[in-house]
């Protein structure tokens, strides 16, 4: 994660408190140190943001504080409007919306010579293989793995065979074919990755699993690829 997601990761996690928030909870919740977090509240302090408290006493955002307006250089801009072309066409309607939203709102920012490159980007997405149409809904499956859910799967592999699954959703892969949804399975207790046009039901479960979702990332790249583990 880099330094400026882990601000702007601090920032949501701050709003989400109307009281004073330890750092030790906010360090859990972002997926930092507690170094790290008061490195990193010190920065957002020093951009103006109305960040109160101390260590040993808590943490709150006083209301009303925005970033100031983003600049990017040209490339920068190019790669946000290929990536959000990309993510229109080819996500589902949630993040196809979103998309489009983003950039609306990085164009109300942005200057106006800068806000034309955007306008006028060049770089298209071209037509990619059709999509197989999911039975679940796939802001479900994301707002698990934001939220560290388990989720129960009713699954049919690809000689058809049916089961069911309770996995630790930590990711959620597109590709211009298909999306797969990479968890740890507790049927299989290892990684595995479920194409999504395969899953039958998913219901959501209100307890959050054991390991934090960077962590179970983290280990998945070190032990597994995204051609392994494929139910």
């Amino acid at each position: 994660m880099s330094r400026s997601e882990r601000l702007f990761d601090l920032l949501h996690a701050l709003r989400g408190y109307r009281r004073p928030v330890s750092g030790k909870v906010l360090a859990d919740e972002i997926g930092v140190s507690i170094r790290t977090l008061y490195r990193d509240i010190a920065s957002l302090q020093a951009l103006g943001a109305g960040i109160e408290g101390e260590p040993g006493i808590g943490y709150i955002l006083k209301p009303g504080f925005l970033l100031p307006p983003l600049m990017f250089t040209s490339e920068e801009i190019e790669a946000l409007v290929l990536g959000s072309r990309w993510v229109a066409d080819r996500a589902d309607d949630r993040l196809r919306e979103a998309a489009r939203s983003a950039l609306t709102r990085i164009a109300e920012v942005l200057p106006a010579d800068l806000r034309d490159d955007l306008d006028a980007s060049a770089l298209l997405v071209g037509p990619g293989a059709c999509i197989p149409t999911d039975n679940v809904n796939l802001a479900l499956l994301r707002k698990a793995i934001r939220t560290e859910r388990k989720l129960v799967l009713a699954y049919r592999d690809g000689t058809g065979a049916a089961s069911e699954r309770i996995v630790w959703p930590f990711a959620l892969a597109f590709f211009d074919s298909v999306r797969v949804l990479l968890g740890w399975c507790e049927l299989r207790r290892g990684f595995r990755h479920f194409r999504t046009d395969r899953i039958v039901s998913v219901t959501p479960v209100e307890a959050r699993y054991p390991k934090r979702r960077q962590a179970l990332l983290k280990e998945w790249r070190e032990t597994e690829g995204i051609t392994k583990g494929l139910d």
